[in-house]
């Protein structure tokens, strides 16, 4: 039994260094000489135990692939920022096609004269044979507005279509008006392909593009990362292009109904726009999986920098070509959203004239990036035959 002590605090021995077990010379193996009991581990960052700086808890929370990730989120983000407000943040009219048509074939000349050398070539005049071909011509989006003159009044009539964007017809005003008024003529604005009530500013044919286009590089991304990044086998990536194709025809048709007869906010056949948004879901899915066969997750970020970054502010939705700075009126009618929203365009208010040029090109994505997806899996699937071999 231990004796009692009832001494002063600071002269009571020493007891539990010569207690059994606890000499700092015993066996290493029991870790009874680093003053712990035998069999247990020193807690970390205990006094006895291992010390974690700060550089190493770094190094645990954000491995350095997930920090080039991050970096890559950033400059995708700069990239959005850039690409948004520059397509927008200044529209001015470049171009604008327009009809000029009179009974009097000096007033076309005279008209065409002064309206090509307005500064900044905001307009590009050219004569009609008459006010039906002018209007035949605005149907086909072949000019974007007919300006009528009635050399024997004060006034003439100029001809816009709301249903290619309220923007462009409000632009197209504003430069025919002033330029009318400098020859003491006034303007008199007809819309002859007006937007539908339900078609606020024009702009419904553009969000609806928008929202297939997110369903489609969304529905990609989850089929290309269920099952680890990269497509295994070609079969794998048959099976996702088909579960893609099933999504598109439900998406497109979906979308028909609400932006149609739901919402009523865009005219036009259901069987057309339907037709569409399942050519360009799949396009759009298509070309997210391609990018992420080419690159793993990363080929994500890049289908997002293709549709979002770049094809979203170069669509012609907010503003038309017309008014866009070069770059992105050059790139829009070749990306999937400008494709798409043109060809929503010219379905809802257009009978659906020029719409083959965007309805290949929207082929063109979806048959590309469907064969690059099957190329790479087949691609890997050999490579991984012959490893085995």
């Amino acid at each position: 039994m231990a004796q009692r002590y009832d001494g002063p605090p600071g002269d009571r021995p020493d007891d539990d260094r010569d207690a059994p077990g606890a000499d700092s010379s015993a066996d290493p193996g029991t870790g009874a000489g680093t003053g712990t009991r035998a069999g247990t581990k020193p807690r970390p960052g205990s006094r006895n135990g291992p010390r974690t700086g700060f550089a190493a808890e770094a190094r645990n929370a954000v491995s350095v692939r997930a920090a080039l990730l991050v970096l890559g989120v950033l400059a995708l983000q700069i990239a959005f920022i850039t690409s948004y407000v520059g397509a927008f943040h200044d529209p001015t009219p470049h171009r604008i096609p327009l009809a000029v048509t009179s009974v009097s074939p000096q007033a076309v000349d005279q008209s065409l004269y002064r309206l090509n050398r307005l500064p900044g070539e905001p307009l590009d005049p050219r004569a009609a044979a008459d006010e039906a071909t002018a209007r035949r011509q605005i149907m086909n989006r072949e000019v974007d507005g007919a300006l009528v003159i009635d050399p024997r009044a004060g006034a003439d009539r100029l001809l816009v279509a709301g249903g290619s964007g309220s923007s462009l017809a409000q632009a197209l005003t504003a430069v025919v008006t002033e330029a009318e008024a400098a020859e003491g003529r006034r303007v008199r604005v007809v819309d002859v392909v007006p937007e539908a009530p339900g078609d606020a500013r024009g702009l419904s044919s553009f969000y609806l593009v928008v929202g297939w286009c997110v369903g489609g590089y969304l529905c990609a991304a989850i089929l290309a990362i269920s099952a680890g990044a990269r497509p295994a086998n070609g079969s794998r990536a048959l099976i996702r292009l088909g579960v893609l194709l099933l999504y598109s025809i439900a998406a497109g048709l979906l979308g028909t109904v609400v932006a149609g007869p739901v919402l009523d906010a865009l005219p036009g056949s259901v069987w057309a726009l339907w037709g569409l948004g399942t050519l360009l879901v799949f396009a759009v899915g298509a070309l997210t999986l391609a990018l992420q066969g080419l690159a793993g997750i990363v080929g994500i970020g890049l289908a997002i920098l293709v549709v979002v970054v770049a094809g979203n502010p170069s669509a012609g939705g907010a503003y038309p070509y017309p008014l866009l700075p070069p770059f992105w009126r050059e790139i829009g009618p070749a990306l999937p959203p400008g494709a798409g929203t043109w060809t929503a365009r010219s379905i809802a208010y257009f009978r659906g004239n020029a719409a083959a040029g965007p309805m290949w090109v929207l082929a063109a994505w979806a048959v590309g990036g469907a064969a690059v997806t099957m190329a790479l899996a087949l691609l890997r699937g050999r490579g991984r035959s012959g490893a085995r071999t």
